[in-house]
């Protein structure tokens, strides 16, 4: 090989190692892509199509009026796609809200026995004072009352496969059924969310008894109310399924202001 075909050699390998240094990164895939995005952000969330304020606050463990109060957001709380949302009080963030307030504080509502305090304020002309329990949920110590939206009902029969234990990251209650199963709405209230955006969920329904209580159906195959509909203690609302989950199966949650409490000490023995 002579002097000159050597050169020649040597300078097109140069350009093409050039070339390949300078070429754009491979593109990660659409799978990663998706993932990234919905990382939840720092301090605030960005309204998505299909968002309501209270699946949120459900998604965010954050009581819907607080969220409502951050963001000055009125009844009926009408919000819109890329509108960002506030987690976190203004001028909080998140590792100082989360360090200051730890949401151990969801156990105030819980160790609540049934006080009978007020029975002693309440003379007997004045028995219908309960219709302004409203009022009584904004007592973390005593124990919350049904009474202002009706006794809770069992949402589905079966057998319960993985009871409330939040310290485990189970937030309600599993009960096992069959595909199809009838799906019952626990009290009476109006359906504030219906879909399949919150991830872990599957086809999700949250239901608003008060002003301090939501419940939530979790998994469905079919649905049968949309948002705004008015629903009954018994009426059916859904089918069971297995959406978002492995198993046929209702994740069912009771919360109150916004803290996941325990359905058992709600639903009738």
């Amino acid at each position: 090989m002579n002097r000159r075909t050597l050169d020649r050699l040597l300078v097109t390998a140069a350009v093409g190692l050039l070339a390949a240094c300078g070429g754009p990164r491979p593109v990660a895939p659409i799978s990663d892509r998706a993932i990234s995005q919905r990382q939840p952000e720092r301090d605030s969330r960005t309204v998505v199509r299909g968002d309501t304020l209270y699946s949120i606050a459900w998604e965010s463990g954050r009581d819907y009026k607080d969220l409502a109060a951050w963001n000055k957001i009125a009844p009926p709380y009408t919000i819109k796609p890329g509108q960002q949302i506030r987690l976190y009080p203004p001028g909080a963030t998140r590792a100082g809200a989360d360090k200051a307030a730890p949401k151990k504080i969801e156990a105030k509502p819980l160790p609540a026995p049934a006080t009978p305090a007020k029975e002693p304020e309440a003379k007997p002309k004045k028995a219908p004072l309960p219709t302004k329990r409203a009022d009584a949920g904004k007592i973390p110590d005593q124990k919350p009352s049904a009474k202002e939206f009706g006794p809770w009902a069992w949402p589905v029969k079966g057998k319960i496969i993985k009871p409330f234990n939040e310290t485990a990251g189970n937030k309600g209650l599993d009960i096992a059924g069959a595909r199809g199963q009838t799906i019952a709405a626990a009290a009476d209230g109006r359906v504030v969310y219906q879909g399949g955006g919150l991830r872990g969920y599957g086809q999700l329904i949250i239901v608003k008894h008060s002003d301090d209580f939501l419940s939530a159906y979790a998994h469905n195959d079919k649905i049968h109310v949309k948002e705004g509909d008015q629903v009954k203690r018994g009426q059916k609302i859904a089918e069971m399924g297995n959406t978002g989950t492995d198993q046929v199966k209702l994740h069912f949650e009771i919360r109150r202001q916004g803290v996941p409490v325990d359905p058992l000490r709600y639903l009738p023995k």
